[in-house]
């Protein structure tokens, strides 16, 4: 009797919880915080059709600016790093909140539909005051997630292979070292963000956290790979155990689609 009551005290409490988690990780109006260890941004251009695109989202914004892109594997395939259960709440319901939040805060303002969402993010500054924050905070949550999505695989994990590697090797020492310091970068952001590997305005690769829904793209990097370290994230099965969620995380790296990431960086600085 006393066994049945604790788990029924046991489930009402995860339910609870989790209704909390939701409210507590919508999108809210971030305070102008900026990205740690990240290069001086550099000038841009104001955020019109973006002429130089960087390989996020290519389609411009139009009448519907943003769309929730389809996940491409199921919620459970990522199991070795990543339950369903989370897999679905963060898709459908955190990444389509940006969406919407993005889209109702545009259409404020026809004369941005042209612009890209890299472009709004990329210069912040020009997008106008009355929806720079949810701009900043939503453009950047959907950017965010689209590269999340694509970086991980069911086939992922291991060592990198191709170019990536050899220029891991020469930035970092090893593949080791580099994950040592991926994941205290990740370990170490207070409360909610990102860690990324990026390429910094000065063509080398470098290890950053940023804070909230910020996007690498607003300090003038370019984003190759980057993980979630939001607890809506990974609470459901690791709770507080940001570091074990951190090392699992290495199993579903898709280094085919981070190669691919790599190689337009390299392009955007040449």
């Amino acid at each position: 009797m006393k066994s049945s009551l604790r788990q029924r005290f046991i489930g009402f409490f995860m339910i609870i919880l989790v209704t909390s988690m939701l409210y507590a990780c919508e999108p809210q109006e971030a305070a102008n915080s900026l990205p740690t260890n990240v290069a001086t941004p550099v000038q841009t251009t104001a955020p019109t059709t973006d002429k130089r695109s960087i390989g996020f989202l290519d389609r411009q914004l139009g009448t519907n600016p943003a769309e929730l892109p389809p996940l491409p594997y199921g919620y459970d395939a990522l199991e070795k790093a990543i339950d369903a259960e989370t897999m679905k709440l963060h898709h459908d319901k955190h990444h389509a909140a940006y969406v919407n939040n993005l889209n109702n805060a545009l259409k404020k303002h026809p004369e941005l539909q042209n612009s890209s969402v890299e472009a709004l993010l990329r210069d912040l500054n020009s997008v106008p005051e009355d929806i720079r924050n949810t701009v900043r905070n939503n453009g950047g949550g959907h950017l965010n997630h689209t590269i999340f999505w694509q970086i991980m695989s069911p086939d992922g994990g291991g060592e990198p292979t191709g170019d990536i590697a050899q220029e891991i090797n020469q930035t970092f020492g090893n593949f080791e070292e580099f994950k040592k310091q991926f994941n205290k970068a990740g370990g170490d952001r207070f409360g909610s963000g990102w860690v990324w590997l990026v390429r910094n305005p000065q063509g080398q690769l470098q290890i950053v956290s940023t804070p909230n829904q910020d996007s690498p793209i607003t300090e003038g990097s370019y984003p190759i790979m980057g993980n979630d370290v939001w607890e809506h994230a990974y609470y459901l099965r690791y709770q507080n155990r940001r570091p074990e969620y951190l090392n699992n995380w290495w199993n579903v790296v898709n280094w085919t689609e981070i190669n691919k990431r790599a190689q337009a960086s390299r392009q955007s600085n040449s």
